[in-house]
């Protein structure tokens, strides 16, 4: 069961969340509270809805009104929660391998969670935007065991049944350990094929198979048999099926961990998480790292920018 920590606002009228808007924005000094006050308390469905009737009511475009008075990290999150999801989705990977190097860390976050569905939206959505499709474009950026790791995701072609099989849960089991293991070299496409396109349902079946037969985790043998990149999809992929909430507190943690904070990854990963698991996220953020969620946003940002995420959190 995942819990949002932001849900749809009831009652809700967008032409009245316009004119709080209108209001904020057209102070000398916008109110920055009474921003995040109604938008973070909105779903993006809504924050749609608002845009539209901001169009309608003041013949604006209320993401360009909001961009001219806001700055920095805090306008960032702001324009990320007014962007339709499979839009903001698209763009970040866009941007993830533009320029010179790649982010493999975006492709790793959305392309090894996402469900078939949210990737073929996604898909269709980058193509829109981009006139490029996807694939072609994790192709042309990356190489190797990666690539082929990552255009198996692009595919979108995991069995989402929850129909599970222990007989060939165990024979899955038993084929990973035969390409690992018990072999000099490792046939990768096994790996591939197994952890790309199984059922979430039936890879817990082949997990727990993969310890009986080997007496460790299938973690290890992903750490023995792959490096770099490879492995940490390959990681992602098997612990966001272990445990999703807890696969993005790491993320999070991640994020505002080390040398300066990865702001960008960090307001990607509350405005997306909000509307689904954030409350899993947090629990599993403070079992894991002793102090909670929101005491690591107020330790490592500040401003309306920190009160925005907490807004999104729910500890605002």
């Amino acid at each position: 069961m995942s819990t949002p920590t932001v849900r749809p606002a009831q009652p809700f009228n967008p032409n009245d969340d316009a004119r709080v808007l209108i209001k904020a924005i057209e102070c000398p000094v916008a109110d920055e509270t009474a921003i995040i006050n109604c938008l973070a308390r909105r779903s993006n469905e809504q924050r749609l809805q608002i845009a539209d009737a901001f169009k309608i009511m003041y013949e604006k475009d209320l993401i360009k009104t909001l961009k001219c008075k806001l700055s920095g990290n805090f306008e960032n999150c702001i324009v990320a929660m007014m962007t339709p999801l499979p839009e903001y989705y698209a763009k970040e990977l866009h941007d993830a391998m533009s320029g010179l190097g790649t982010d493999e860390d975006v492709l790793i976050e959305v392309l090894c969670t996402m469900s078939n569905k949210d990737i073929i939206i996604i898909r269709e959505t980058y193509h829109k935007l981009y006139n490029r499709s996807l694939e072609s474009d994790v192709k042309g950026d990356t190489s190797g065991t990666f690539k082929r790791l990552m255009v198996s995701l692009c595919n979108a072609a995991r069995d989402e049944s929850n129909i599970t099989d222990p007989e060939r849960a165990l024979q899955d089991a038993e084929a990973l350990h035969k390409a690992g293991v018990l072999r000099l070299g490792t046939d990768e496409s096994t790996f591939i094929t197994v952890l790309c396109q199984r059922s979430h349902a039936h890879l817990q079946l082949v997990f727990q198979e993969y310890q009986q037969i080997t007496g460790h985790d299938i973690e290890k043998a992903v750490k023995n048999e792959f490096s770099g990149d490879s492995e940490d999809a390959l990681l992602a992929i098997i612990r966001s099926i272990k445990n999703q909430a807890a696969f993005f507190a790491k993320y999070l943690n991640k994020s505002m961990k080390g040398l300066g904070t990865d702001d960008r990854q960090l307001i990607r990963l509350v405005v997306t998480r909000s509307e689904i698991d954030m409350v899993e996220i947090k629990s599993e953020y403070q079992s894991k790292y002793g102090e909670s969620l929101a005491d690591a946003i107020n330790g490592d940002c500040s401003g309306h920018y920190r009160d925005c995420l907490l807004a999104l959190i729910g500890e605002y």
